[in-house]
């Protein structure tokens, strides 16, 4: 019994290092995406140093990483709960500190929105998946600010994870997936906020 829950956060960890941004530009450019841009191996960087689409499947491949992680700790390993809450939050740590390029990373939002979105599908209701989903939609359609949004997101979750299951457990798992994500995502939301908001001006 310990040797699966041992297997599925070491599984876990391994899936979220794969360094899908790092491959990517290495096959399109033939360049190291840590000497690009702001050196994050991570969606965003992709898009705004190799492409949108090289980013956007960057950023699929890094959700799709976070969700097997707890699939296969749900329904392959049939660890208890705790055990697949903590997979998805091992996979956000193995984005941000890639074993594979020497612990350095990305910020973890990929794995982690692949993570909580699985999470929330297998243990509560879908509207409480809908309101996560929700909160962050509105803040990207008004301000196009997807740090920002995201962001917001992480804030708003252990609320919805309360109130859709009063499971404190998963209350505790949600608040550190957002001190793990937030405190590396957060200043790069609010950087962009002040570039929106700066364009905003000059087009008045």
């Amino acid at each position: 019994m310990v040797l699966r829950e041992i297997a599925a956060l070491v599984i876990a960890y391994l899936l979220g290092s794969i360094p899908t941004a790092y491959i990517v530009t290495r096959i399109i450019k033939g360049k190291d995406i840590r000497r690009l841009g702001g050196g994050n191996v991570g969606s965003l960087n992709t898009i705004k140093s190799v492409g949108r689409l090289p980013g956007a499947a960057v950023g699929f491949i890094d959700i799709c990483k976070g969700a097997a992680a707890v699939l296969l700790a749900f329904y392959v390993l049939g660890v208890p709960p705790l055990f697949v809450m903590l997979a998805g939050l091992l996979s956000i740590v193995g984005h941000m500190w890639m074993i594979f390029l020497k612990f350095t990373g990305g910020r973890g939002m990929g794995p982690m929105m692949g993570s909580i979105i699985t999470i929330l599908c297998l243990y509560t209701d879908w509207w409480g998946l809908g309101i996560f989903l929700f909160i962050i939609a509105i803040p990207i359609f008004i301000t196009r600010n997807v740090p920002l949004s995201l962001t917001l997101g992480i804030i708003a979750l252990p609320i919805i994870v309360w109130f859709t299951t009063y499971s404190a457990l998963g209350t505790i798992m949600a608040v550190a997936n957002g001190l793990l994500t937030g405190g590396k995502f957060l200043p790069t939301g609010l950087k962009d906020l002040k570039v929106w908001q700066a364009r905003r001006k000059a087009l008045k």
